[in-house]
This record gives structure tokens, sequence and C-alpha cells, in this order.
């Protein structure tokens, strides 16, 4: 698949079996009937499936992603990630480093990290990351450990130190952030319960991708 990373970033789904009481599998092939233009497969945290059920779930969902042509990115599992031939891994600041990652991986893999602050950001930037994945840019209740938001001026701080590199903003985002997300710098958004606890993910991730 020919990944251009910038646009693939616009409308960015994260999601495990555990961010909804619905079928995960259902859920994402709506969100890509929707138009989401990358997802990443997050499998942490309470109730989260491990081993082979984690295993099939992430089959599953990457060929769902090749059908329709969207990366498919695992969360912090390289292993895991390499064994069935993803697009790439997302990993956070206490996750493996890019130098480790890259002498695991193929040379196409995407490598996304997070970065909370302008420190890490320009840390991950030297490092060779791919794309950062910045927040949170309001308070959000999916990640347990979330840090202090940053807010809009952090993106803008942090576009202005990492040149143009592809970065996307993560962290309690709704449809009405979006316009002042992308005037601050980010290339694209990511959310998990703006689509997975939607009534109609489908309808949710059609109307952030035409916002975008």
């Amino acid at each position: 698949m020919n990944i251009d990373l910038t646009e693939s970033i616009r409308t960015y789904f994260i999601m495990g079996s555990n961010n909804s009481s619905r079928d995960p599998v259902q859920i994402v092939e709506e969100a890509l009937k929707g138009g989401i233009s990358l997802f990443q497969f997050r499998e942490k945290g309470a109730n989260a499936k491990v081993g082979q059920e984690k295993k099939n779930l992430a089959q599953q969902l990457q060929k769902l992603c090749r059908d329709y042509s969207v990366p498919f990115i695992v969360n912090d599992d390289i292993s895991l990630a390499i064994e069935i031939g993803a697009d790439g891994v997302h990993v956070g600041q206490d996750d493996e480093s890019v130098a480790m990652i890259k002498r695991k991986c193929p040379n196409d893999f995407i490598i996304g990290v997070s970065a909370t602050n302008s420190i890490e950001a320009v840390q991950a930037l030297s490092d060779g990351a791919d794309y950062i994945g910045v927040g949170p840019i309001y308070t959000t209740s999916t990640k347990e450990d979330a840090k202090t938001p940053i807010g809009l001026e952090g993106i803008a701080q942090i576009r202005s130190l990492v040149g143009d590199m592809p970065i996307v903003a993560i962290g309690g985002i709704k449809l009405e952030h979006v316009k002042g997300i992308l005037n601050a710098g980010a290339n694209g958004v990511s959310v998990i319960t703006a689509i997975s606890h939607a009534d109609s993910p489908e309808i949710a991730a059609r109307h952030l991708t035409r916002k975008l």
C-alpha cells in the first residue's frame, strides 16, 4: 500500500474491543464506510483481549482495513504488528524506543510516537518517527493515565518546533474542535469514543471526514 501519511492521519480512528459494548468488527466496518483514513488497533486496559483472541481480532480488523485501502496500525504490540504484517505501530513514551523498533521492523513500517509536550515531540522527530500523536488536547476519560491537556497552544508550539512532520491531535476531541485544531497546525485528528460510542459510527465518521 502506497501511504501518504499527511493524508492518512487526517481522520484517524483508534479502537479496541473494550471501547464499545457493540461488536468491534461491525463498528470498524461502519467507520471505514464513513471514510476514516487510518485505523489504530489499541487493545489494552480493562477487559481487553489477550493472546490468540487478540490476534484473531487484529487480523479481522486488518482485513477490513485492507478491503478499504486504509492503513492498519497496532498500538504498542510490536511483535503482533510484525507477525500479522501490519502497516506500522504506534508507541508511547514508556514503550520501546524508535531505534529499537526500526531494528526489528521492515523498512517501510510506519512508526508513530505519542508526545505530551514539545520536548517529547522534538525527541520523536530526532529519533526518526514518521508522525507524532500530540495530546491530550482536551480532557479525556478514555486513557486512565492521560496527562494534562495541552490545548491548541500546545499544538501550535509543537508545530513550530517540528517543521512539516505529520502531526495528529488526540484527546477529548469533538466535531466542533476540528477547525481550531487544524488552524493550530495539526494535519488531522484521532478519536476513539466520538466514533465508537456514536449511535451510527458510519455517520459520525462521515461528519468528521467532511469537517476535515
